[in-house]
């Protein structure tokens, strides 16, 4: 027994050390600079403040935090509409397709993402690929102004997120047990409603899961942001940057980021329960 213990501290040591030093140890290196002061210049004075979190509160600065959630809100549903019914109709395919269509999924991945979004500038500048589409269908008479724009900051988070609430979702289709479907139709129920009361909720942990991986980061991808909306749409994940590159207040900075990984945690414990609750209906 003493053994076989050594051997499973000796397995999981480098984990352990790998987590508690760049995992905990950042967290605890940037909550403490948060209550830090800040230096004039360059650094922090190690004298302890709550300012920094008294600070947040301002009103410019809830709006950020506000404009933010509204973004990572409409992002989200936006992504759950298009890539459900995606994932969830990838999953009923036969093995050839879902093979041409993972692959198709996993292709924009190969490719640095800011390069990807600089493509998304050429095609909707004024003078880009879709408005010259638009001008020679006759749709439009005049170049639109989609560039550096709030739609344009939302079609660069769907685009970079989509393909993680589709593969979610389609994770939780293809493991379903269609038999159960089959059995809801047996018993007088139409598709309508086998959908709703067996393959949605068969399928909503993987939705849930592709909720979170689409709603998280889209409140701190600030880069898509500063690149397709030209500094007009500010999240907090620009606001930290700003803050620590031309500000120099890297203990607000800190106070900010603690905030938002307050608010993700939250969002987190809220998924688990719900899911945990699912996952109890599911059993009877």
């Amino acid at each position: 027994m003493r053994r076989k213990w050594n051997r499973w501290t000796f397995t999981l040591a480098p984990l352990y050390v790998f987590t508690l030093l760049f995992v905990v140890g950042p967290l605890l290196y940037m909550v403490a600079i948060s209550f830090a002061s800040n230096k004039e210049g360059y650094g922090v004075i190690w004298r302890f403040t709550a300012e920094n979190y008294k600070k947040i509160f301002d009103p410019v600065y809830l709006e950020t935090f506000r404009q933010s959630l509204k973004l990572a809100f409409t992002s989200a549903l936006s992504i759950m509409l298009l890539g459900y019914p995606f994932g969830y109709f990838m999953a009923r395919l036969n093995s050839r397709w879902k093979n041409r269509l993972m692959l198709l999924l996993l292709i924009p991945f190969w490719v640095n993402s800011l390069i990807r979004l600089y493509g998304w500038i050429i095609i909707l500048q004024t003078k880009g690929a879709l408005n010259g589409v638009l001008l020679n269908l006759g749709l439009i008479e005049e170049p639109l102004k989609m560039l550096y724009s709030y739609p344009a900051v939302l079609l660069g988070m769907i685009y970079t997120l989509l393909p993680f609430m589709i593969l979610s979702v389609y994770s939780s289709a293809e493991k379903m047990d269609w038999s159960l479907v089959e059995a809801a139709r047996d018993l007088g129920a139409n598709e309508i409603q086998a959908f709703c009361s067996v393959t949605f909720k068969m399928t909503l942990p993987g939705l849930l899961s592709g909720m979170i991986l689409t709603f998280i980061p889209s409140m701190g991808l600030f880069f898509i942001a500063d690149i397709l909306g030209g500094n007009k749409i500010v999240l907090v994940g620009s606001l930290i940057q700003d803050q620590m590159t031309r500000g120099s207040n890297w203990p607000f900075a800190a106070a900010l980021a603690v905030a938002l990984t307050i608010l993700t945690t939250l969002i987190i414990y809220l998924y688990r329960r719900i899911t945990h609750v699912s996952e109890l209906e599911g059993l009877y």
